[in-house]
């Protein structure tokens, strides 16, 4: 019986130490995870930082009246429950950190109403020249548009908006119409549109006998063919 006892507690003690290096073992790899994850954090967030203190020096240059800075920039107190389209008057002060000329506590007029609700020429928005502007019907896109500095709306500056597909490169319709009418036969209305295909079949047709011709020429005076890329002409 005490050869039994003395094995049992044997046993005991080695699953103890077992147990407490496991522990041991585990709050190490705990700590290590830990010290792991703050060095990543870190080196990850250099560049937002960076990124964002640029952003700020170019929405907010330095020297400028306070006043005048932009709405990214200063801390409105807007009215939710306003009116919309009435005019209010809104206690402005401007973000830490930014370096400006003047009252940091003014006031600024605004109308109520959301950001993406303001008219188009106060935000601007991201062009994009993928899709067709002579579709039909016509299309539009969805971009981003932002706020122009001086206008204070209730909402986020930057917002999603679709419009109507409407963009060129510099096509030129009376130079097109031009070239169709003198040197359409050797196709070289075709060629200035960007339709190679066409155009190489106009040279070598001499216009279709003149028919090809007479139909681009009509074409392109009702602007019905346009650039191949899509765009308008200016």
């Amino acid at each position: 019986m005490n050869v039994v006892r003395i094995n049992s507690r044997n046993v005991i003690f080695i699953l103890l130490a077992i147990f407490s290096t496991t522990i041991k073992q585990a709050h190490m790899g705990y700590e290590s995870a830990i010290k792991y994850a703050q060095k990543e954090a870190n080196v990850n967030s250099t560049p937002a930082y960076s990124s964002t203190k640029e952003e700020i020096s170019r929405l907010c240059p330095s020297g400028v009246a306070c006043s005048e800075l932009s709405g990214d920039c200063l801390k409105c107190n807007l009215n939710p429950n306003c009116v919309y389209g009435a005019v209010y008057v809104a206690n402005c002060s401007v973000l830490e950190n930014i370096d400006c000329v003047g009252e940091q506590f003014f006031q600024k007029k605004y109308i109520c109403r959301y950001c993406y609700q303001t008219e188009h020429w106060e935000h601007e928005c991201h062009q994009k020249n993928s899709c067709s502007s002579v579709a039909s019907p016509r299309q539009y896109y969805r971009t981003n548009c932002t706020v122009n500095g001086d206008i204070l709306c209730l909402g986020k500056r930057r917002f999603m908006k679709n419009l109507l597909c409407n963009w060129t490169v510099g096509y030129r319709w009376s130079t097109a119409l031009i070239l169709s009418i003198t040197l359409g036969g050797f196709g070289a209305d075709r060629f200035y549109l960007g339709h190679w295909q066409e155009g190489i079949g106009k040279l070598f047709s001499f216009g279709g006998l003149g028919v090809w011709t007479l139909i681009d020429v009509m074409l392109i005076s009702m602007r019905y063919l346009g650039p191949a890329d899509g765009s308008l002409y200016i």
